[in-house]
């Protein structure tokens, strides 16, 4: 019987922290536990998290993710964290939080990124700069916020962090990012795999921020071995050791065994996000193309949509639909809902760049307004939005042999038989739906595995730990896919009139 080699795998998100535990030594993913948060809203897009909360939460998710795998936590070898990205955590030097922490949904900040890019000579001097084009999500324009509206707050800064950089400082007490999460801050240069401590210092001439931004590492770095104190809160062993970890796209990169080139990700979740890897940083002259970083050691060009399954569920929830009648009736209706068009930008949108859009429907008539072509047209639109990127990407030089589907839509056959068609690319889920945990997870047993010296490469930990559902395959029916091409070019030309 083999010894089982067990790690503890989380995922910090905006809505929750879950946790798996995972045995590398024969792949098996024994036990999951989840908990929520909640979120701080106000007006001007405000939306920030209490990081009390995401340490409440990692406690009781890695609790019932033991009491699942009927694991002793004495036995957990490693811990990775996987994070939201983009979200400023700031520390006075006693280490306490000063502030709630502003998160990436939050649009507060958009006055202050448009400056930020001015300052930087628009979308080509942040390209050229940076390699990415900063977008008020990014971590950059928070900081300028918070100077201007808590300057109180501004003046006792001494640590500036991440998400899952925060975690991991909990966890071990020391302060490092690594160059995936890293790249989504606006002050990262993604060729370099450096900060770019110049803007920190046009924002504060002083040179504080640029003092407070944590250490780099290499992703196959471990940050340190858990606190003592720490190990015994949440019944670990103590000498486990904590990953470099890395934002939720990173670390679903590795639960998906996306490290090399040809694999494509693509995530259905509240929005949509596709992503592959790439060992050179070409970094695409198209601003909707954010060629970060990737956390095992190459890049990782990805696109995100703000509207997906956020977009499903207002229609569900319109015609009062459960998940099983929604699905049904998206199978009824025929490739291209019979000529009505749904642009589902309820957000506004990023892919396509239409940040001030409002969501349209078109193509209606007397005899085609149907509770089933209104549901087929909100998955096809939404659909759309990925492809549109998708093509971004394959123009970047990008391969896309196959997809690999993660998140809360790809449960549905129907809409994985959508994506196939649309992308014309075979589609198949992992095994695994939690892939940002479950890379967290592996990304913990190659710091291990690197510290032990090298027992086992990312590569075999991918290999023996990522499963494909064989059930899920979907190929692109020829038919399908030149019909999914009509209904496509006619979404690209209502596009073209906003």
């Amino acid at each position: 019987m083999t010894t089982r080699q067990l790690f503890l795998g989380i995922d910090c998100g905006t809505q929750g922290t879950k946790a798996i535990i995972l045995d590398t030594a024969n792949g098996e993913v024994l036990g999951q536990g989840t908990a929520s948060h909640s979120l701080i809203s106000g007006p001007n897009g405000r939306r920030e998290q209490d990081t009390q909360q995401w340490l409440e939460a990692f406690a009781t998710a890695t609790r019932r993710a033991l009491l699942a795998a009927k694991a002793n936590g004495q036995s957990i070898l490693g811990i990775g964290v996987s994070g939201q990205q983009h979200g400023l955590v700031l520390l006075d030097d006693q280490g306490k939080v000063l502030r709630a922490a502003k998160l990436w949904c939050d649009t507060e900040t958009t006055p202050e990124n448009d400056r930020l890019l001015a300052h930087l000579g628009g979308e080509k001097g942040s390209l050229k700069r940076l390699g990415v084009v900063i977008a008020p999500g990014y971590t950059l324009s928070k900081l300028l916020w918070t100077k201007e509206q808590h300057p109180d707050v501004f003046s006792r800064i001494a640590r500036i962090l991440l998400p899952h950089d925060y975690l991991n400082h909990w966890l071990t007490g020391r302060s490092c990012s690594e160059y995936g999460d890293a790249s989504g801050t606006g002050y990262f240069n993604v060729r370099t795999r450096q900060w770019d401590g110049q803007l920190l210092r046009d924002i504060d001439p002083s040179g504080r921020l640029q003092a407070a931004l944590p250490e780099l590492i290499t992703p196959h770095q471990a940050v340190g071995t858990i606190l003592p104190d720490i190990a015994e809160h949440l019944g670990i062993n103590p000498r486990a050791l904590v990953s470099s970890g890395g934002g939720d796209n990173m670390m679903g990169a590795i639960g998906t065994g996306n490290i090399q080139p040809g694999a494509i990700t693509m995530s259905l979740g509240s929005s949509g996000t596709v992503y592959a890897y790439a060992d050179q940083p070409n970094v695409a002259t198209d601003a909707a193309v954010a060629t970060f970083c990737s956390s095992s050691g190459g890049w990782l060009p990805l696109i995100c949509t703000m509207n997906l399954t956020n977009a499903t569920s207002l229609i569900r929830e319109l015609l009062d639909l459960d998940i099983d009648q929604f699905n049904d009736l998206v199978a009824q209706a025929p490739i291209g809902a019979d000529g009505v068009c749904m642009l589902p930008f309820f957000n506004g949108e990023r892919v396509p760049a239409l940040p001030h859009a409002s969501a349209s429907l078109s193509g209606l008539t007397m005899t085609n307004l149907t509770r089933a072509n209104l549901c087929r047209a909100v998955v096809e639109g939404t659909t759309f939005g990925l492809r549109y990127g998708l093509d971004l990407l394959r123009r970047n030089g990008l391969q896309s042999r196959s997809i690999r589907l993660i998140g809360g839509g790809s449960k549905s056959a129907v809409w994985r038989q959508i994506v196939a068609d649309t992308m014309n690319t075979p589609v198949i889920c992992t095994e695994q739906s939690e892939a940002a945990a479950l890379g967290a997870a592996i990304q913990a047993a190659w710091c291990v595995s690197r510290a032990n010296g090298h027992e086992d490469s990312l590569a075999q930990l991918c290999e023996r730990c990522v499963k494909l559902d064989p059930a899920s395959e979907t190929l692109p029916v020829a038919d399908n896919v030149q019909a999914c091409q009509q209904a496509y070019e006619r979404y690209q030309q209502h596009v073209a009139t906003l």
